[in-house]
């Protein structure tokens, strides 16, 4: 068994140009769903799962994400104030979640790229990698699995979900055989985006990753992909077809909960979906959704 993951590094380097032009001077990460930030939910979700240590790799204007994560002593001396302790809460509770560093990206050449520049602070040991576009519900325990997983195999692990068959092209694809548990498969190849006729199956990579330190080797010689960056799928296709690197890759089969906010349609049913769930906000919202469906059926 190996040693139990303990950082987390989340890239957030991106640009965020499907969001235009609200993302021209906020970063994509800072977008609300409902009444936290996106990124708040994949620090908390690392936090849930035992992590502690959280590097983010950011790009140009991401100051916004370290202002988040850092206090604002006259907002919280106003709320003390005003005795509003649920405010006070919400704003002093990111602060404290776990020891959070920032590293900046420099050139923008990709999520493999993005994970490579970790390679200092992560050092000789496993860490998890986790995408803010991706957001696991907290009822569903996807990363302890992952992580759990990779402590028993000592291997990379990696998320998979099933797509519709049509949707493939937008994910990187596994090829994969099974293991003796029925919800972990051995990943014998993976191929980023493929069209549909060429994906080796269903099995869709998701944004979790947990992977051994031998990953930053791979990397540092993985040339340019598709789009002309340094793709992670890439460096975990040489890991799958050579155990000896780094024990294999195996996938979690995840069925539970996920929610994208990459895309602006799926961006906005996160929301409705996270808001209706909510004690304090789905008593008011599902009657009037209920109300607002049936008149668009009219």
């Amino acid at each position: 068994m190996s040693k139990r993951a303990n950082k987390v590094v989340i890239p957030a380097a991106g640009l965020g140009t499907r969001f235009l032009p609200a993302t021209k001077a906020m970063p994509k990460e800072m977008l609300p769903v409902v009444d936290k930030p996106a990124i708040q939910y994949v620090v908390e979700e690392a936090v849930d799962a035992g992590m502690t240590d959280v590097l983010m790799i950011l790009g140009r204007n991401k100051n916004a994400l370290e202002n988040h994560f850092d206090r604002v002593t006259e907002l919280e001396i106003a709320l003390r104030k005003k005795g509003d302790k649920r405010r006070l809460d919400s704003v002093e509770q990111p602060n404290d979640l776990a020891d959070i560093h920032f590293l900046r990206q420099g050139d923008p050449l990709g999520l493999g790229h993005a994970v490579l520049r970790a390679k200092r602070h992560v050092g000789n040991e496993p860490f998890a990698v986790l995408l803010g576009d991706d957001l696991i519900d907290e009822r569903d325990s996807l990363l302890v699995q992952m992580l759990d997983e990779q402590e028993k195999r000592n291997a990379t692990i990696i998320a998979l979900m099933e797509v519709p068959a049509e949707s493939i092209s937008l994910y990187g694809a596994a090829a994969v055989e099974a293991t003796d548990d029925p919800s972990v498969v051995r990943v014998t190849g993976l191929v980023e985006k493929p069209a549909v006729e060429d994906a080796p199956s269903n099995l869709a990579i998701i944004g979790r990753y947990v992977l051994r330190p031998e990953v930053f080797g791979v990397l540092e010689h993985t040339e340019p992909g598709k789009g002309g960056e340094i793709q992670l799928t890439d460096a975990l296709q040489e890991l799958a077809a050579d155990e000896s690197i780094a024990g294999g890759v195996y996938g979690v089969i995840f069925d539970g909960r996920r929610y994208d906010t990459g895309d602006r349609a799926d961006y906005i049913k996160a929301i409705v979906q996270l808001a209706t769930d909510r004690e304090d906000l789905g008593a008011e919202l599902k009657p009037w959704l209920r109300s607002f469906v049936a008149g668009l059926e009219d």
